[in-house]
């Protein structure tokens, strides 16, 4: 009797719908999926690279032209960028889900065709943590398994690379210009998080915002210690006026990272630890 209900109790399973999963997205919308989406499409390169670290890669169908890591994305159709996304080549890829950023446009215009979109932006660590668990949570993977082991990595990754600074390098201020504009990484961003476990100071105050655009001359009355920017952004750098007399420029004290590591560096992900030993490498080198 126990073999025949146990039996009938996996015959029910068997033919019962599959549950349906509900995600609530940083828009604040919730998408349901009848099931965990096999096909997606990434147009955000933290997104494309936290879905491969969760193991789940073969799942992404397409990507933004940034997204150039695991190198395995780099075989996959090309759909635009964050900011101008190919819609056409989007729908034609049959997508189950397409995450992005909140900042990006293309959300109404890709759910007004059908599609579903789930938008996440992580700005800090504790955005990190919680986009790795929503993630997670859209590919049904338990949190031991997934968003907790990746968090842990990282979190034990950065206390590495402050850990191994000499004391001489402690509360060296510091300026991290993210972008051209020129946008700073400020003390509320994930840059700025990291900075601050290294035990340096950043210059850009957290009430400005995370990447706030700033005047060069705000840079200029700071004087920072150090300077750390992207080889992409260093031709303008040079044209800003009265930086000639900035203490990091004038003591030769500047780390100009590859496009490489500027990848690894401005991206709030899974590769946070390689970025905070690239930063402390920085650093280290500078510090006097």
């Amino acid at each position: 009797m126990k073999k025949f209900a146990a039996l009938l109790m996996l015959c029910w399973m068997a033919l019962a719908p599959a549950h349906a999963l509900q995600l609530l997205d940083d828009r604040g919308v919730s998408v349901t999926f009848a099931q965990s989406p096999q096909r997606i499409v990434s147009v955000l390169p933290s997104l494309t690279e936290s879905i491969c670290t969760l193991g789940e890669c073969q799942r992404l169908v397409g990507v933004d032209r940034y997204s150039n890591y695991p190198a395995s994305v780099k075989n996959l159709p090309v759909v635009g960028g964050g900011l101008d996304p190919n819609i056409e080549a989007i729908v034609a890829l049959r997508p189950d889900v397409v995450v992005l950023a909140t900042s990006s446009r293309a959300s109404q215009r890709l759910e007004s065709l059908g599609l579903k979109v789930v938008a996440l932006e992580p700005k800090n660590h504790a955005d990190v943590r919680r986009v790795l668990k929503k993630l997670g949570a859209l590919l049904e993977i338990p949190d031991a398994l997934g968003a907790d082991r990746v968090w842990r990595v990282i979190d034990s990754g950065v206390s590495a690379a402050a850990q191994s600074l000499p004391p001489r390098a402690r509360n060296l201020r510091v300026y991290f210009e993210a972008s051209r504009g020129p946008y700073a990484a400020g003390e509320s961003s994930f840059i700025g998080e990291t900075l601050a476990r290294l035990g340096v100071k950043n210059i850009i105050p957290a009430a400005l915002g995370p990447f706030p655009r700033i005047n060069p001359e705000f840079v200029v009355r700071a004087n920072p210690d150090l300077i750390m920017v992207g080889s992409r952004s260093l031709d303008a750098m040079k044209s800003y006026p009265g930086w000639g007399g900035i203490k990091a420029i004038a003591e030769q004290r500047v780390c100009v990272f590859s496009p490489e590591e500027s990848d690894v560096l401005v991206r709030p992900g899974p590769r946070m630890a390689e970025a905070a030993r690239i930063m402390a490498q920085c650093i280290a080198s500078k510090a006097r």
